[in-house]
């Protein structure tokens, strides 16, 4: 099989609109959490989310294409356009050997609501002839394809919260087995608004915090739901030997994949967490390293189920012995819970603190649940050398997936 280089790294987040910016925030312990201001809450519990603040569309795209595009399709290309200029991709493969993965939970949610308030008030004349394009889960990585003529695989992944760790580990096997020589892989999400977040609340999984430094608590026992965040992340993803033979700068190697389901609930996790531990295990399995130097970045969500089931999950996969060594953090206690794009920003995240040497805290942490007894890097970033960098993602429908990543020229 071919090795898969990252060789481009692109970020829209409520930390960040540029990969540098988001990355001292991450390592920083900045909490990107805070009042919502893109819906009236005074008739909702929940009060507080991760916005992407400071976003202009019109620096990444026409404004044409801005007016015919969701915002969650507007923060795929502006993390893509990002992470495809810094590689440098472009050009140096055929069109039909780049290809574009790009996950999302839910789409264009904000134009449905959009025009669904033009039907009921103005008729049906009066919707968009777009609406469709605009708002179906595929166009982001339609229009990130027409952009860059990506003629090669294009399509999205959509498994809920694990949108866009599938969408970058299928993108690392149409390299590995040869039916793409690049790809640009991650996810997008733009779920901050009324119905969203009208959702969520009476399902009863959002923290229903004022405080934004109390609200996303993943490991700590006061946890008591998540935090909608929003945005979108991007990789390019390569044949190695090109990467290697062009001179690009290789981040880190994608390595190692697990996908799963659980086959259980619509949305709780496996008590035993048997699907997520499944998932960690091939992942682990595919690098072929045996190291305890490992910075594992958590789903982490803060919700009493997933935090307890994933520390079970990590025991099972790695072993109770490694499980205890290895250096753990929930970085959505800063940025919130991106849904489909959390997977791509933490896998941004995870390559980042793989190539630097540290790993990001998770703060909030100082009541530590005795059944999440890991080493969750508390309060503080961390400095230390690691071998490889694990980022999971779990997803309602019981989606499972892990992707791996080691260091370049190991």
């Amino acid at each position: 099989m071919k090795r898969v280089a990252v060789t481009g790294l692109g970020i829209v987040s409520p930390l960040g609109n540029e990969v540098p910016v988001f990355w001292e925030n991450i390592k920083n312990g900045v909490c990107g959490i805070g009042p919502i201001t893109k819906f009236d809450t005074t008739d909702y519990k929940v009060k507080v989310a991760g916005e992407v603040r400071d976003f202009d569309p019109k620096e990444f795209m026409d404004k044409m294409d801005v007016l015919h595009s969701d915002i969650y399709t507007q923060f795929a290309i502006g993390a893509a356009k990002q992470a495809v200029e810094e590689s440098g991709i472009i050009g140096t493969v055929d069109d039909t050997r780049i290809g574009v993965y790009i996950g999302t939970g839910i789409g264009g949610i904000d134009t449905f609501m959009k025009e669904h308030q033009k039907l009921m008030e103005k008729g049906p004349r009066r919707v968009s002839p777009f609406f469709i394009p605009m708002m179906i889960a595929n166009m982001a990585s339609g229009m990130i394809a027409i952009r860059y003529q990506c003629k090669g695989p294009a399509m999205p992944c959509v498994t809920a919260c694990a949108s866009a760790t599938n969408a970058i580990g299928e993108a690392m096997r149409l390299i590995r087995h040869g039916y793409a020589d690049a790809m640009i892989a991650g996810g997008a999400e733009a779920t901050v608004n009324a119905l969203a977040a009208a959702g969520f609340s009476t399902m009863q999984a959002l923290s229903f915090s004022e405080d934004p430094l109390q609200a996303s608590l993943p490991f700590d026992k006061r946890r008591n739901g998540f935090v909608m965040g929003e945005g979108a992340g991007a990789l390019v993803l390569e044949e190695y030997e090109h990467a290697v033979n062009r001179g690009a700068h290789i981040y880190a190697e994608l390595c190692g994949y697990g996908a799963t389901c659980d086959a259980y609930h619509m949305t709780a996790p496996h008590p035993e967490a048997e699907g997520g531990a499944k998932a960690i295990e091939l992942a682990w399995q595919e690098t072929g390293i045996d190291t305890d130097n490992v910075y594992y970045n958590a789903h982490g969500t803060a919700t009493p189920m997933n935090d307890k089931a994933e520390t079970i999950a990590v025991k099972k996969a790695l072993g109770e012995e490694r499980a205890r060594k290895i250096v753990i953090s929930s970085t959505k206690s800063m940025t919130g819970h991106m849904l489909g794009a959390a997977g791509a920003a933490e896998a941004v995240i995870s390559v980042l603190a793989l190539e630097e040497g540290i790993a990001p805290p998770t703060i909030g942490l100082t009541e530590p649940d005795p059944e999440c007894d890991l080493d969750y890097t508390p309060l503080v970033a961390r400095k230390k050398d690691f071998d490889v960098a694990m980022s999971s993602s779990l997803g309602f429908g019981g989606h499972n997936a892990c992707i791996a990543f080691r260091k370049a020229g190991v």
